[in-house]
């Protein structure tokens, strides 16, 4: 008795690639695993696997080809969430990845890329490799300015990376705080902001952080593990981070961005069309 060749593209698994395709857009477009396994029928385990795999594949995809780019203005930031449980939650024979959980990015501000991400705890060891990993994403002899938030690390990891090639100013926030009483599900608003330089002689004009923290809000509404308030949160590193993976890599190579019309890779000038989520799981 004879059958008909399996499609590889999934390593073997059994969901045929129009359905995966379906699953992942459903995730990228602010379903819970729980929510796309009632739409589709398709089994939740089946879906972290799949999800699993397609951010293997795109952490691929970002490294092969967010590499040379020729940039003029990188921010920085970072974007809490939590794994498993929240940080005060946290006993001291838990598994260190659960608690609090941050994501880092940092994106060029005039085509809107994604130069890299790194995930971790909000500490120095975290922003020295995410910051090494936005010097791999860069062309060679780039000249250009960084702002970041008034997060302390970065002060000796920008300037450890880019002393030779970048001015590097940070955007200080100091917020309003809140009423006695009042409850918080958002961030205070903010009483003041400070620029301060700090290597090089950046351009007061430029130091900005408003693009990348815009691109924290479109994460926010596009992946529901990331949600504020959601009993969706992610339970595994691994998974996170396929989902952090998968996000990042779908917004520079599908989401068409609506001030550039077109993609952030192809506004950068490392992608001659708009990619479809089957080629996200393909091209790897």
């Amino acid at each position: 008795m004879f059958t008909d060749a399996r499609d590889n593209t999934l390593d073997g698994m059994y969901l045929p690639v129009d359905k995966a395709e379906m699953v992942l857009r459903l995730l990228l477009e602010g379903n819970s695993v729980s929510s796309v396994e009632r739409i589709t029928d398709v089994h939740h385990g089946t879906i972290l696997k799949l999800l699993v795999l397609a951010g293997e594949r795109c952490e691929k995809i970002m490294g092969k080809h967010v590499r040379n780019v020729i940039v003029r203005d990188v921010e920085m930031d970072e974007v809490w969430a939590f794994i498993g449980k929240k940080e005060k939650r946290v006993r001291p024979g838990d598994d260190q990845n659960l608690g609090d959980c941050y994501t880092f990015v940092a994106i060029e501000r005039n085509s809107k890329l994604v130069l890299n991400i790194a995930m971790g705890k909000r500490d120095q060891a975290t922003t020295d490799v995410f910051v090494e990993g936005v010097r791999d994403a860069i062309a060679p002899g780039s000249t250009f300015q960084i702002t970041t938030d008034g997060f302390a690390p970065y002060r000796t990891a920008v300037p450890n990376t880019f002393s030779d090639c970048a001015d590097f100013a940070m955007l200080i926030k100091v917020y309003r705080a809140s009423a006695d009483g009042e409850r918080k599900y958002s961030p205070a608003e903010v009483a003041s902001v400070e620029t301060v330089p700090v290597m090089g002689q950046p351009d007061p004009q430029r130091i900005c952080t408003s693009i990348v923290e815009r691109s924290n809000l479109s994460l926010r509404m596009g992946t529901r593990r990331c949600t504020r308030l959601t009993n969706a949160f992610s339970k595994k590193w691994e998974n996170h981070w396929a989902a952090m993976s998968l996000w990042y890599t779908f917004y520079n190579f599908c989401r068409v961005h609506k001030s550039l019309r077109v993609t952030p890779a192809m506004a950068a000038g490392i992608a001659d069309h708009i990619w479809t989520v089957r080629e996200l799981l393909e091209a790897a």
